[in-house]
């Protein structure tokens, strides 16, 4: 058994429950209460459920991989350790952009994301 990989896709797993409960109600509920007409809030609701989705796949990869020796595992573990950097790289992006102060506080879910990255990258290192 992979520990980093565990550790990955625990983590994970715990953004995942995160995202659906916290960005339910802090996120979710706003956006379809607001004054958006009603296609770009739909659109922006389906893209907020297709991260869900892609959070909870990731995190069954990476408990997967964790489980033992799977061809190509460590392949697949450095994509989706790039693909958790480049999502923290956009939260960071956003949040650098909107000339907030404490950007990095106002937007957090990189502080998230980021950790699930250096666990799958140490798992196939």
């Amino acid at each position: 058994m992979n520990a980093w990989f565990l550790a990955a896709g625990a983590t994970a797993g715990a953004v995942a429950a995160i995202h659906a409960v916290a960005g339910g109600r802090d996120v979710v509920r706003p956006l379809l209460a607001g004054d958006l007409p009603d296609e770009p809030r739909r659109v922006l609701y389906a893209v907020w459920h297709m991260v869900t989705a892609d959070l909870v796949l990731a995190a069954a990869v990476l408990l997967w991989l964790a489980l033992g020796n799977r061809p190509g595992g460590d392949t697949i573990a450095w994509i989706l350790a790039a693909h958790f950097v480049a999502y923290s790289g956009v939260f960071l992006t956003v949040s650098l952009a909107a000339g907030w102060s404490r950007p990095l506080a106002r937007l957090p879910q990189w502080m998230l994301l980021l950790p699930v990255a250096v666990l799958a990258a140490a798992g196939a290192a």
